[in-house]
């Protein structure tokens, strides 16, 4: 199966999980249900989910199963970027096209959306059938260190804040990416897979390629930033040039960060090499990912 024809497969599906998960616009308070499905519906390219779902095809071929976690990475990863925006963080009018939450409904509101997804992704998790109730627990609370302090997203949110590109070295930019971007998008592909059966050595060699191409993404999006106009981007370009934020881009050039996406590649490539037929699927996203930074 290509990458291409395993998105149109299971991007419906997510969808409609997504849909069933959230309440109706209309269910009190309606305001806030209404920006909580605005910011999840916003046209995203569900990559988290995905991969979620693709670490848990490469074990059983039941990935229906896994869908509510997926779900709950998407509404965790939304959460993130509606917090993003708001004038205290990055500052930005736009997402993915259209004005931010807090635009559209004002800051309260954004807050409160942002923080009502993050409480009904653990909700969703909870809520889920059909899956060892041992590892469901265990996946609870990979994706919580994911979402939180400790190199998680919140911590490397927090770095990303404090962080300049003149007052900054290639190692705490490391940290700050890794954690702020790189621990969801590994987490979504680890928890899939240790909820397909994956044993301890199989999620290790997956951990890898989850942390390599967590890392690329980040540097692409970096890259990105710099060269693609607003309306493919979704969002203000050369935000982050204007801050002064400390990105790859910024701190290492754009062909060092080319160079440097290219060798994640080949570890995350690497990485699922023991997997055989099972990791294809898995090696095609890392190739994606890459691609991109062309």
């Amino acid at each position: 199966m290509t990458l291409e024809s395993f998105f149109q497969q299971v991007r419906p599906s997510i969808e409609t999980a997504l849909d069933g998960a959230l309440p109706s616009e209309d269910r009190s308070p309606p305001v806030l249900h209404q920006a909580m499905r605005y910011s999840v519906f916003a046209g995203g390219k569900r990559l988290r989910p995905a991969l979620c779902l693709a670490g848990f095809r490469a074990f059983s071929p039941e990935w229906r199963t896994a869908l509510p976690v997926a779900a709950a990475i998407e509404m965790i990863h939304t959460y993130s970027l509606i917090h993003d925006d708001l004038p205290a963080m990055d500052d930005d009018d736009f997402r993915r096209g259209r004005p931010s939450c807090h635009k559209r409904f004002g800051e309260a509101t954004a807050i409160l959306a942002g923080d009502a997804l993050l409480t009904l992704a653990f909700e969703t998790v909870a809520r889920a059938g059909g899956l060892q109730p041992e590892r469901l627990l265990r996946a609870v609370r990979m994706l919580a260190e994911a979402a939180g302090t400790i190199d998680g997203m919140i911590g490397g949110q927090v770095l990303d804040v404090q962080a300049t590109a003149s007052g900054i070295d290639g190692s705490a930019l490391e940290a700050i990416h890794r954690a702020k971007t790189g621990a969801l998008l590994a987490a979504s592909v680890s928890i899939g897979a240790y909820l397909g059966g994956a044993d301890a050595a199989r999620l290790a060699d997956v951990a890898g390629f989850g942390r390599s191409i967590g890392l690329a993404f980040q540097i692409v999006d970096d890259m990105l930033d710099e060269t693609v106009p607003a309306e493919a981007l979704g969002k203000t370009p050369g935000k982050d040039r204007e801050h002064g934020k400390a990105t790859y881009a910024a701190v290492h050039g754009m062909e060092a960060s080319r160079r440097m996406v290219a060798r994640l590649t080949a570890d995350a490539m690497e990485q699922v090499r023991p997997l055989g037929s099972d990791g294809v699927l898995l090696g095609e996203f890392a190739r994606h990912l890459e691609r991109r930074a062309r």
